[in-house]
Formats: structure tokens, sequence, C-alpha cells
């Protein structure tokens, strides 16, 4: 077979317009991702609307997971961060140990308390929890109790603080720090809200 009877083949360049304008499209919208999230506010402590705020709180009363009565309205006159939690939910284990550091820093005060509401979960892994990781303040059942429904939670961990005069400062959802705890009351108090 000579050169010239050799099957010929035409070599047809391929198109890479539309292959570079979609990596293009996928590596903006991962650089807009990327900025987003490193400007926004730390998932701690992070205050979001809700209609209860600057409303009374809703009641929380009832016998407590250790078998006391409890009712909100008797820690008027000091700040109360009510904590709705679970303790499969991973952002709550990692809170409750910041939990735990306010709750002491204040209970000797007596300006500030905690209140934990359990949100869908067992009551004797709930017990098991604050048996092994501490918390000496009341726990009280969310389910049945229309608490969850009063406070509008729709997932955990979600706080609300509640000022000493009774009424719904601020709502934080994510986890949160005994330190930014802190900041907040502080802003709060301050008129920075």
């Amino acid at each position: 077979m000579a050169a010239t009877d050799a099957p010929r083949v035409d070599l047809v360049p391929r198109r890479r317009g539309p292959a570079l304008v979609v990596a293009g499209v996928i590596a903006a919208v991962a650089v807009l991702f990327v900025w987003v999230l490193a400007t926004r506010e730390p998932a701690q402590n992070r205050r979001t609307d809700s209609p209860l705020v600057g409303r009374a709180a809703p009641p929380i009363e009832g016998t407590t997971m250790g078998g006391e009565a409890f009712d909100l309205d008797t820690l008027r006159g000091r700040w109360v961060v009510v904590n709705f939690f679970a303790t499969w939910c991973v952002p709550c284990r990692q809170e409750h140990p910041e939990l735990v550091s306010f709750h002491r820093r204040h209970e000797a005060a007596g300006d500030a308390s905690v209140v934990s509401v359990v949100f869908d979960d067992d009551p004797d892994e709930v017990q098991a929890f604050f048996d092994d990781n501490g918390g000496e303040w009341p726990v009280m059942e969310g389910e049945g109790t229309g608490v969850i429904l009063d406070f509008g939670v729709t997932g955990v961990p979600e706080s609300y603080l509640v000022s000493p005069t009774g009424v719904v400062a601020a709502k934080i959802t994510g986890g949160v720090t005994s330190d930014g705890l802190d900041e907040v009351i502080a802003d709060l108090e301050a008129g920075q809200a």
C-alpha cells in the first residue's frame, strides 16, 4: 500500500468554549461561597430575628426531669438563657460546657440562670448526658408541653435570652459560648441590641 493509499484521518479540534465557561461559573460560585462563609457571623452566638423579641416570654412551667416544680417566672430579676437542645445534636454537645461555665459564673452572683428544654430526645439519654457532663439547672421536657411551639423552635441548638423583666431580648441560633452570652447581655444592657 502506497503512502497515498493510507486511510485519511481528519482531526477535528475539540470545542473548549462551553467547558471553560462551565468551569469558570463553578469557580465563581465556589469563590462566592467561601467569601460568604468567611464574612458571616460565626455559628456561635448568632442572633436572629424572632417575633418573640420584645414580648413577654412564653410560660415554661411544670415538673423538671429531676422531679422538681419549676416556673420561669420565679427567675424574674435575672437574665435567663432558655436553651433548646438534644443529646443527639453535635453542636448541642459542643456548647454544653460553655453553658456550664456561664451558669457557674453567674450562679454565685445571682444575675443569670440557664433553663434547658429537651427537643425530641429520650429522657434517659438526657439524664445520662447531664450526669456525665454536669449542668445544675432546670431541665424541662419539651415534647407535648407546647413550649417548643410557643417559642417557635425549628431546630437545635436554639437559645432565647430572657431579660430580668421577663421579656425575650434575643434569639440565638447555633451553639453559644459563655463569653458570647456575656457580650450579648452587655450589648442589651447598653441598649445596643
